[in-house]
């Protein structure tokens, strides 16, 4: 991976972006692109930070007083959707709206979700979620897809710009847990989502006034549909999406249907989408048998990158309760925000990623795609078994923080290693012109770790949370195991000219 890549400031320019070239290869837009996805990061984050503590906090702390399980299994939902409305997101950007477009009304959409759950008023919590869901599934494919359009030629720069543009963005996870649980654990809940409302309209600013800088790049849709192809496309998704608000959003807000019933379906239909729109890709693309062998080896990476992301995504619920409940938090007298752990882990990224950029120089093509999943998956199932020897510890009384700071650093070596190498996979065996979706069924498979783990905590009812951390990280370590020995067989099918880590 290039590690001098760094993005480029060049002036405004109007000019087609393929005939504006920075000094190192990158277009003049990646610098803004940057900035922009700093602030819809911190509404993300923040969000997540706090999310779980509100849902579990009692009536009288002004929390909505749920069960652990409950609280978890609604912030998996919550996470899950936003992957699986990649999907629709991406498919608009690719054909209707275009990536700049797709950016812009996503935008709007999160702050109006982080608006409406700032608003002290019961029942606002499921319109807001299903708002920053639709709007944060239209931008993050649209965003991807911008990076890959401004961040040079080949494949290894595209990489080495997806590794900047992930580690950068760590700031914004790093400093919004801060503000956002400092504003709602200490002041108001509320106050705390506000938060996030300013830092994704402050993103929606800075996007719209750099729009000079992009040139052509997500100006348009790549294969545009029809006009009133389009039209008629969109009164379907319209009647579709009512529907499902009818039969079960709004029944559920509202207590007349079975929490568990809707999160059931929500699982069903987000284990079995991501490997359903892979076949009908294959289907409806005329692919020769190298890109239809490379989407087989995508296929198989991304289910097995699912493990780790369902061990990544208990953070914000699992180990924000776990440091609530039973971590020594005092800090010289100084009671430290649950919320707060949740800003140790891009820190740690922010630390190590240096040192994991000379890693894979060194090691060269050796520590290519598949490899870096196998040892992103065995982290995670280190941290799970550090977890069970912690949560074993807190039986007899809270425990250091240093537990927690373990598991952290785990996940941020997995994590550096395993998210941008999938990224530029992603784009790499996307078909012409599904460059968008491919990146949202990236995340899609995240999705399903995500709604997974979710589940997999109920199993604490009937549990022990040490048994549960011990079950659950030895089935992510054998995953990765099963990774590293079918690295020789996941090469042939990716193809060792076409894998990202190897340009």
């Amino acid at each position: 991976m290039d590690t001098s890549l760094t993005p480029s400031d060049a002036s405004p320019t109007t000019a087609p972006a393929a005939e504006v070239r920075a000094g190192n290869g990158r277009r003049p837009g990646f610098g803004t692109l940057l900035a922009v996805d700093l602030w819809e990061r911190f509404s993300f984050f923040g969000m997540a930070a706090i999310l779980v503590l509100y849902l579990t906090a009692s009536e009288a702390r002004g929390g909505m007083g749920m069960a652990p399980q409950s609280a978890t299994a609604i912030f998996a939902a919550y996470m899950s959707l936003t992957f699986m409305a990649g999907l629709p997101g991406g498919w608009l950007a690719d054909r209707v709206l275009g990536a700049r477009r797709a950016v812009l009304l996503g935008g709007v959409l999160i702050t109006c979700g982080h608006a409406v759950l700032a608003v002290p008023v019961t029942g606002t919590l499921y319109a807001g979620l299903l708002l920053v869901v639709a709007g944060t599934g239209l931008v993050k494919p649209a965003m991807a897809a911008m990076v890959a359009g401004v961040s040079g030629d080949g494949q290894g720069r595209r990489e080495a710009a997806f590794s900047l543009f992930y580690m950068c963005i760590q700031i914004s996870a790093l400093i919004a847990p801060v503000v956002t649980g400092l504003l709602a654990e200490r002041v108001a809940w509320h106050l705390g989502f506000a938060a996030a409302a300013f830092g994704m309209t402050a993103g929606l600013i800075q996007f719209a006034l750099g729009r000079r800088r992009y040139g052509d790049v997500g100006a348009r849709p790549p294969r545009p549909v029809p006009r009133p192809e389009a039209a008629a496309m969109l009164r379907r998704a319209a009647w579709a999406t009512g529907t499902v608000g009818a039969l079960l959003v709004v029944p559920a807000a509202c207590g007349l249907l079975p929490l568990p019933a809707v999160l059931a379906v929500l699982g069903l239909t987000t284990v079995t989408l991501p490997f359903w729109y892979l076949r009908s890709l294959r289907r409806t693309h005329a692919l020769g048998a190298g890109p239809k062998r490379r989407l087989a080896g995508f296929t198989a990476l991304m289910a097995a990158s699912a493990a780790f992301w369902m061990i990544f995504a208990q953070s914000g619920s699992v180990l924000s309760l776990f440091a609530e409940r039973h971590t020594d938090r005092d800090l010289l007298g100084f009671e430290v925000p649950a919320s707060w752990f949740q800003s140790v882990h891009p820190l740690f990224v922010l630390l190590v990623a240096p040192l994991f950029a000379r890693l894979w120089l060194r090691a060269g093509p050796r520590v290519d795609v598949p490899v870096k999943f196998a040892g992103a998956l065995i982290a995670a199932g280190l941290s799970f078994l550090l977890m069970a020897v912690a949560a074993r510890l807190a039986e007899h009384g809270p425990v250091g923080p240093q537990w927690l700071l373990l598991v952290y650093l785990l996940y941020s070596c997995g994590e550096i290693a395993l998210a941008p190498a999938g990224l530029a996979l992603a784009a790499t065996v996307a078909p012409p012109g599904s460059t968008s979706r491919l990146l949202a069924v990236n995340g899609m498979f995240g999705a399903v770790g995500v709604v997974v783990g979710g589940q997999l905590f109920r199993l604490t009812a009937v549990l022990s949370p040490a048994a549960y951390f011990l079950l659950v990280g030895a089935f992510v370590l054998v995953v990765g195991a099963a990774v590293a020995l079918g690295t020789p067989q996941l090469r042939r099918l990716l193809g060792r000219p076409a894998d990202p880590s190897n340009s």
